[in-house]
């Protein structure tokens, strides 16, 4: 049997490593504590911003705070937030001595009516919400998992423009965005919502996203701003005459719709994320509908008038027929001529496109066919099926419109209705004159239903101007009209000829359209293969 040794000094060894690794633990829990004062230091002044005086200015012009904005959006305590330590590396003009962690852009994920979103919030009280090349990146993260898993990507836009510190690092900011921008399309839906300044470059953004919301009084959208402009054209101009909310929402079709302030606006926007899917992979949300659908519908047998010259609402047909007289429109103080906005029929999302006999008797012109064109080809993009209500006499004639290139415009609607291949369902309320009958979701551009109300009148133009063509040398024409509108003022040519599907009961339509959409689920059409179309410009 071995005896085993008693060796002091192997002992006193034994205590000195123990000692040793004694030492070392705690020198590293002081350093894990300094880390975390440290990181919690940063992380309370990343959540101050630029201040509280700034944040105090920030109020004063009636807006929330980049982080405000977001706890308002989002559902509570569901925003997940991303690099809230970058700080940007910029080292001109003393720029490394003003850092700020998180720089000057909130971005993560969050819930929006238990839906997943993923957002950045540009923050004004910091640097004026420039955007740095670190910011760009903070961005172009959070788009980049956006398309990844699926999500729509929401900007929140307060910003001076680009940090001019950074020279052509800013610049290529702007383009990496941009670029995402436009692999993005398509693929999840992108809004972008001004509640701020939004400035040179980056208003190009905003332009290629689905849809832009603005913020009324104190957002603004401007490739140049008043100084600029002042210095080169002499103009005298204001922030909101040359790009504010109700420019861009009536004059220049920029934007799709203006609220009030900051809280209306956010509001807002979380109801109409509920129209749309999360991406193209998913269908939109179906919400339970206790609105009958299965039911006539009286009030629509007494909106047309009985002189066919008479104006009429549109939107009282599309608040008729859909759920529950819930319409989001979209767009309503431009191109006011036509009538586009998402609505649900059985609980489905629908997008609705309809002529405004009201305004300009319904013609189509320039404005109303790209404002019309886009919405298609967005409902297209994303799955939506669309319902065209169509009383139209004809595209706006008159060399303001041919000069201005309206064949070019007025083919975008067509193209959009044609290259679709969603669910498409037409009502004919009334006129559908010339090539506009063609252009508005005919059923010669694959139109799956066509229907067509006992008013309807489908032909190449209205009596009176055919008469004045057909017996131009006829001093008594007059009599000819009566003639031509029992031959062609009515749909019954279309309908023989199987160009329309059938002739309906007004106070039918709701149930009609819920039963047709129902059969149209399972529709699976495919376009030729090709690498993408050229769409006229």
């Amino acid at each position: 049997m071995s005896i085993k040794v008693f060796n002091p000094n192997k002992v006193f060894c034994n205590v000195k490593q123990s000692i040793r690794q004694w030492v070392k633990v705690q020198s590293a829990n002081q350093s894990t504590w300094k880390n975390a004062d440290e990181i919690k230091r940063k992380r309370e002044e990343a959540l101050l911003g630029g201040g509280e005086e700034r944040i105090k200015e920030q109020r004063k012009k009636g807006k929330l705070t980049a982080r405000e904005r977001i706890g308002l959006l989002c559902d509570p305590d569901s925003f997940i937030e991303y690099d809230i330590f970058m700080e940007h590396t910029c080292t001109e003009y003393q720029m490394q001595n003003k850092k700020i962690p998180g720089d000057s852009v909130v971005t993560g994920h969050g819930l929006v009516n238990g839906r997943p979103i993923y957002l950045f919030s540009q923050d004004f009280t910091i640097f004026g919400g420039s955007l740095s090349n670190v910011h760009a990146k903070k961005i172009c993260k959070i788009m980049n998992q956006a398309m990844l898993v699926g999500a729509p990507i929401i900007g929140l836009n307060d910003s001076g423009g680009a940090r001019i510190q950074e020279g052509v690092d800013s610049l290529a900011g702007y383009a990496d965005i941009f670029q995402l921008n436009v692999m993005a399309s398509g693929v999840v839906p992108q809004i972008s919502v001004i509640m701020g300044p939004c400035a040179g470059g980056s208003v190009y953004s905003p332009a290629i996203t689905d849809f832009t919301f603005m913020v009324e009084d104190t957002s603004y959208l401007f490739v140049t701003g008043p100084h600029v402009v002042k210095s080169v054209t002499n103009e005298e101009v204001s922030h909101e005459e040359l790009g504010g909310a109700h420019i861009h929402t009536t004059t220049s079709g920029v934007a799709h719709k203006s609220f009030e302030n900051d809280v209306e606006t956010l509001l807002q926007l979380r109801e109409f994320l509920g129209y749309l899917p999360q991406s193209n992979r998913q269908e939109a949300p179906i919400r339970i509908c206790e609105f009958p659908c299965d039911e006539n519908a009286p009030l629509l047998d007494n909106i047309i008038p009985l002189e066919t010259n008479a104006a009429y609402d549109m939107l009282d047909i599309i608040y008729t027929i859909v759920d529950e007289r819930d319409f989001f429109e979209l767009m309503p103080k431009y191109a006011r001529n036509i009538v586009i906005g998402f609505g649900r029929m059985k609980g489905r999302t629908v997008g609705i496109v309809g002529n405004q006999p009201k305004v300009a008797s319904g013609c189509l012109d320039i404005n109303a066919s790209i404002k019309a064109a886009r919405f298609v080809r967005f409902c297209d993009a994303f799955n939506i099926p669309i319902i065209t209500l169509v009383d139209v006499p004809g595209f706006l004639p008159g060399t303001n419109q041919e000069h201005n290139g309206i064949i070019r415009h007025g083919a975008k609607l067509l193209y959009a209705y044609a290259e679709a291949t969603v669910p498409k369902l037409t009502v004919i309320t009334r006129k559908a004159y010339g090539g506009a009958y063609n252009v508005m979701a005919s059923k010669h551009l694959k139109g799956d239903v066509n229907y067509a109300w006992p008013s309807a009148e489908i032909a190449v133009m209205g009596a009176k101007a055919a008469v004045s063509i057909l017996y131009r040398n006829n001093p008594n024409s007059e009599k000819y009209e009566q003639e031509y509108i029992e031959k062609f003022g009515n749909p019954f040519l279309a309908i023989a000829r199987g160009y329309i599907d059938d002739v309906i009961q007004p106070r039918t339509t709701r149930w009609r359209l819920c039963r047709d959409l129902d059969i149209l689920q399972t529709k699976r059409s495919k376009n030729p293969t090709k690498k993408h179309g050229n769409i006229p410009l």
